[in-house]
C-alpha cells in the first residue's frame, strides 16, 4: 500500500461525497446571487454575471476544494488518532490503520497539523472573514472527536461540522452570510446527525461497555431510530424551506424528491433487530442523496 493510499484510507476520503456537493451548491449560489456588479460585468452562459474574472473564480473554487479536503482530512485523522485505543478493542474497527500499525500515532498527528496549516493558509488567501473564522471551523470539527466521551449529542456535533460546508463556500465568494446557505446548512446538520445515529447502532454494546456516549447506547436501538427519523424529518423540512425561500425551479424539486426518497429508503433498510444493511444505508443511500441532489440543484442554479 502506497503512502498516499494509506492516508486516503485513514481519512475515508470517499466519505467526502457527503458534504462536498453542498459546498459546491453554496459556491455556485454565491456566484449567481452574491456578487453581481452594477458596472462592467464578466459574463458566461446561462446569464450569470461575475465581478471577478474566470481565472479568479477558478482560483476560489480550487481554494474552497482545498479547504474542504484539508479540514475533513484533519478531522478524520484526529478522530482516528484520539480513538486509537478504543478502535483497537472494537472488532469492527481493529482493522483501521493506526491499530494495525500501518500508520503510527505520531504520523497521524503530524498529518492533522499539516492539514490544519494548509486549511488556514487557504482561508487567508480567500478573504479576511474566512481567515478569521478558520479557528472556529477547526475547533468545531476537531472537538467532535472528544464528544463521545461525555455526551450522546456527539452526532449533532458531527452534523454541525459538516454543515459548515455550504456556508463556508458561500462566504468564500461573497464575504458575508445569507439566509439560503444557512437553510442548506441546517439541512446538512439534521441529515448527517440522523444517519450517524444509524451508523452508531453497530456499536451499542461496545459503547455501553466502554462508557462511550451515543444516542443508540443511551436510548437503545428502537428509540435511536425514532430520533434519527425525527432528525431526517427536520432535514426534509429545511431543504423544502430552502427551495421555497430561494425560489428554485422544477429541477431543484426533483432533487428534493431524490434526497427525501433516500432518507426514507435508508430507514426501510435498517431495523432495530437487523443491522445487516447499515453500510448500504450509510454509504449508498446517503451518497446518492448528496451527489444527485447537488447536481440537480447546481443545474437549477445555472439554467434559470
Amino acid at each position: 500500500m502506497t503512502v498516499v493510499k494509506k492516508y486516503l484510507s485513514l481519512v475515508k476520503f470517499s466519505h467526502t461525497i457527503f458534504a462536498l456537493p453542498f459546498a459546491m451548491i453554496g459556491f455556485v449560489l454565491a456566484i449567481k446571487q452574491g456578487n453581481i456588479s452594477q458596472q462592467e460585468d464578466a459574463r458566461i452562459g446561462w446569464g450569470i454575471q461575475f465581478t471577478e474574472t474566470w481565472q479568479l473564480i477558478l482560483a476560489k473554487l480550487l481554494l474552497v476544494l482545498v479547504c474542504m479536503v484539508t479540514a475533513r482530512s484533519a478531522a478524520m485523522a484526529f478522530n482516528r488518532y484520539l480513538d486509537r485505543s478504543f478502535d483497537a478493542k472494537n472488532p469492527r474497527t481493529a482493522i483501521r490503520e493506526i491499530p494495525q500499525g500501518i500508520i503510527s500515532p505520531n504520523s497521524a498527528i503530524r498529518f492533522v497539523i499539516l492539514n490544519c496549516l494548509i486549511f488556514i493558509a487557504a482561508t487567508y488567501t480567500i478573504n479576511p472573514i474566512c481567515f478569521f473564522l478558520s479557528p472556529v471551523a477547526l475547533f468545531v470539527i476537531l472537538f467532535y472527536s472528544y464528544t463521545k466521551r461525555f455526551t450522546a449529542l456527539c452526532h449533532l456535533v458531527l452534523g454541525l461540522g459538516l454543515s459548515l460546508a455550504p456556508i463556508g463556500a458561500y462566504i468564500a465568494v461573497t464575504g458575508h452570510f445569507a439566509v439560503l446557505p444557512i437553510l442548506l446548512s441546517f439541512t446538512v446538520l439534521f441529515w448527517v446527525s440522523g444517519f450517524d445515529i444509524i451508523y452508531a447502532m453497530q456499536d451499542i454494546d461496545f459503547d455501553q461497555s466502554n462508557k462511550l456516549h451515543s444516542i443508540p447506547s443511551v436510548l437503545g436501538a428502537v428509540n435511536a431510530l425514532r430520533v434519527s427519523e425525527l432528525l431526517h424529518l427536520l432535514s426534509a423540512v429545511t431543504v423544502v424551506s430552502a427551495g421555497i425561500y430561494g425560489g428554485f425551479h422544477f429541477i431543484y424539486w426533483i432533487g428534493i424528491l431524490v434526497f427525501i426518497g433516500m432518507l426514507v429508503y435508508q430507514h426501510r433498510l435498517v431495523k432495530p433487530n437487523d443491522l445487516s444493511k447499515v453500510n448500504i444505508a450509510f454509504m449508498t443511500a446517503n451518497g446518492i442523496a448528496s451527489v444527485v441532489f447537488g447536481i440537480l440543484v447546481i443545474a437549477d442554479l445555472l439554467l434559470f
